[in-house]
């Protein structure tokens, strides 16, 4: 396996810019009559059987008409532009157990689904129960309405499904890896390097039961022709305030700014407004995501409600060694907290106490 840094420009389709993507609609997949006729369908025999979820396989629940649609988006996110978005759901008609059984059967279908919380839940919410602000650091970032810096998550993929809008404001945005890593090499050769360094990040921010303070991980990897991202300066910076671990320097203090600086430069990230039933599949180590922060309806049930899924997506991907977060799993052995949502009904439901 080579792991030689190449400081090259890096092309092909992960090297995009979202104002040549916002003009077309080739990252959109409509689905046919066909593709939406199984999903339904079957999505609605899922809430008639009420499996557990964290034992269910994607052999049980077989997807013969989407057999195109499931290989389109494993292209996208292997080796194309890192994401895609799934439209044409009719989720309105039938409300959010059958729209959560069809995104958590695609899942199966891409995936291996993780827990997110220490509940052990393995199908997590994107909706504001705290009127806290990302200034507070015990803010939950995904039980909040402000907006997000660019960051990759704890699993191969994130995805998302859209069951609700805001009243206004909520896009979801996506920027590439690769252009980011392309323009700190054409601005600043000198510090491109630092990317493909170890850095330590904080740890116990992103998970109380970590057995360490800090991870090493680098932010750019680029093995065997593969280039990935994995970045979230904020959590390089936090990991500052543990004296067990070296000072940044001043080169790479601005290289992580800089990095943040071009990931929000206008051109650059892609926004998309959801709509309901739509469906976003992103590689996280293609694509960095955020959201534009958002102003919720007055009425509890009309707010911004996204559902969310981690996946492990194991298809030999090339990697340094040490690459992204050190996810435990399930919590290093210890028995998750009581209270888990395992069957579809209620794990569309949002845990009102999480996050506040």
């Amino acid at each position: 396996m080579s792991t030689t840094v190449d400081l090259s420009p890096i092309s092909g389709p992960s090297a995009w810019r979202g104002d040549e993507l916002a003009g077309s609609t080739e990252w959109i997949h409509h689905l046919s009559d066909a593709e939406r006729d199984e999903l339904e369908a079957v999505g609605r025999r899922f809430v008639a059987d009420d499996p557990d979820l964290r034992a269910v396989t994607a052999a049980d629940y077989p997807l013969d008409a989407c057999t195109g649609l499931i290989e389109e988006c494993a292209r996208q996110m292997d080796a194309g532009r890192g994401f895609i978005l799934i439209r044409g759901l009719r989720t309105e008609d039938y409300g959010d157990a059958v729209a959560g059984a069809i995104f958590y059967l695609m899942g199966l279908h891409l995936g291996s689904p993780m827990p997110q919380n220490q509940y052990g839940d393995v199908l997590d919410h994107v909706i504001a129960t705290s009127n806290k602000t990302m200034d507070d650091p015990t803010a939950l970032p995904s039980r909040v309405r402000d907006r997000l810096p660019f960051h990759s998550d704890s699993s191969d993929v994130v995805a998302l499904m859209c069951l609700r809008g805001a009243r206004a404001g909520g896009a979801s945005s996506l920027v590439s890896g690769t252009t980011i890593y392309n323009e700190i090499l054409r601005r600043r050769p000198d510090l491109a390097p630092l990317l493909f360094e170890p850095w330590h990040w904080d740890w116990r921010r992103q998970d109380p039961d970590a057995p360490a303070n800090t991870y090493q991980s680098p932010i750019c990897s680029y093995v065997d022709g593969v280039f990935s991202t994995y970045a979230g300066a904020q959590m390089i910076f936090t990991a500052q305030e543990y004296p067990e671990v070296p000072r940044l320097t001043e080169a790479q203090i601005e290289v992580l700014h800089l990095f943040d600086e071009i990931a929000q430069e206008p051109g650059l990230p892609l926004d998309m407004d959801f709509q309901p039933g739509d469906v976003q599949w992103l590689l996280n180590y293609a694509a960095l995501h955020s959201r534009t922060g958002y102003v919720d309806y007055p009425e509890p049930e009309r707010r911004r409600h996204l559902l969310r899924l981690w996946l492990r997506r194991d298809v030999g991907r090339p990697l340094v060694p040490g690459f992204g977060k050190n996810v435990i799993n399930d919590a290093d052995g210890k028995e998750p907290l009581p209270g888990g949502r395992f069957q579809i009904s209620g794990a569309v439901v949002p845990n009102e106490e999480w996050g506040l």
